[in-house]
């Protein structure tokens, strides 16, 4: 698969990152590491763990969940995928439901990109793995402690 798919969709997310970004900036760096795999046929699931760390020292295990629809359909499987937080005071800051955007195409190697807001809390997340899908979806994003 050539990456022009994979470039395309972190570039729509980046974008709708940036558009939903808050004008104040707020002082700690969280960094989201998960696995998650999920289905869709117009309407998307995908469920996984991660971990936050942030570079005030603070960490936690957490469980996260996505659910929407779009123009979508496939299923993949993401492992080691990374997300950076922005907009963050404390790592408590992080947990809630996002509203989401994601940009995902794949045969075989699957790309995914997501650019999500919760109030002045902003998340953009990328990761590659294995499955088949294409599409545009929008819904919410769900972090919850482990």
């Amino acid at each position: 698969m050539s990456r022009s798919p994979m470039i395309a969709a972190a570039a729509v997310a980046m974008a709708l990152l940036l558009a939903a970004a808050p004008a104040s900036a707020r002082g700690v760096s969280c960094r989201l590491d998960f696995d998650m795999s999920g289905w869709s046929v117009f309407y998307k699931t995908a469920s996984g763990t991660g971990r936050v760390r942030c570079d005030n020292g603070q960490a936690m295990a957490v469980r996260i969940s996505a659910k929407g629809g779009g123009l979508t359909i496939g299923k993949s499987e993401i492992r080691g995928g990374r997300g950076e937080f922005s907009g963050v005071n404390n790592i408590r800051e992080v947990l809630g439901t996002y509203v989401a955007a994601e940009a995902h195409a794949g045969a075989v190697k699957s790309s995914k990109a997501q650019a999500m807001t919760k109030g002045e809390v902003s998340l953009a997340l990328a990761g590659t793995g294995e499955g088949w899908d294409l599409g545009v979806a929008f819904g919410g994003f769900t972090i919850e402690p482990r």
